[in-house]
């Protein structure tokens, strides 16, 4: 393994603690009552009185998730990384529907985050503010990414954690950890900062996730697949048998 690639699989490695920490920091951060998807006026009017009173911290509740859920799609990528045996092809379907769920999570988190601020601050009246709100939630592309997050939120975990139980590339306890923490860390609304209690389980199936792929980079080449095929060295050629000489008139 080369020091390019020890370096790559060591900065991936840092992106599960940081991620925890993200996911954590905003939901702890987040308005009690503002975690909801806003597809009906009743649920604006509820929402904006809320959102007008703590506009700043919505703010920025909603943009560290948004880079909790970058962070979770390249976690996705780097937890893969350790499958590399039996089971590889799951771990990176795994890998793409993390990505494909973070993505639209992050879209998702801008209209229930970043847009509920922008609305309850800006001058219009609370019919127009909860107009808009319901219309961006109500969209085409809204409901594709609210389906999409949904359904890849519960199928990821599920599908990483059975790649990792397989592989056997980690305990198997810590493949349940990190598939029941992160479902948990997942399910958690705007409560206040007891919700990092919640997310303890996860954040500790990041940390030692990150601790595997720190080690598996320092390993040599060698020991990075122990399902290859040894490989063997050809027994030398036999000598050429030396032909008898008859001397004359023996």
């Amino acid at each position: 393994m080369t020091n390019a690639v020890r370096a790559r699989l060591r900065l991936l490695a840092g992106f599960l603690p940081v991620t925890a920490v993200l996911y954590a920091s905003a939901e702890a951060l987040d308005p009690r009552g503002t975690d909801v998807l806003v597809t009906t006026t009743a649920t604006a009017f509820r929402l904006l009185p809320i959102a007008a009173s703590h506009p700043a911290q919505l703010y920025l509740s909603g943009s560290l998730s948004v880079l909790a859920l970058g962070g979770l799609a390249v976690s996705y990528a780097a937890i893969a990384t350790l499958v590399t045996g039996r089971g590889w092809v799951v771990a990176t379907v795994a890998a793409l529907l993390g990505a494909v769920g973070a993505f639209c999570g992050a879209i998702l988190n801008v209209l229930v985050g970043v847009n509920v601020a922008a609305a309850a601050s800006a001058h219009m009246t609370q019919e127009a503010a909860a107009r808009f709100l319901v219309t961006s939630f109500n969209s085409g592309p809204g409901q594709v990414m609210v389906y999409a997050y949904f359904l890849s939120e519960v199928a990821a975990p599920l599908v990483m954690g059975f790649a990792l139980w397989r592989s056997r590339s980690v305990p198997r306890w810590l493949a349940v950890l990190f598939t029941a923490g992160l479902a948990v860390a997942e399910g958690q609304s705007s409560g206040g900062p007891i919700v990092v209690l919640f997310m303890l389980p996860f954040a500790v199936a990041m940390v030692l996730l990150a601790a595997r792929i720190w080690q598996a980079a320092g390993r040599p080449a060698a020991q990075q697949d122990s399902t290859s095929p040894t490989r063997r060295t050809a027994p030398p050629p036999a000598p050429a048998a030396t032909p008898l000489r008859i001397s004359p008139g023996s």
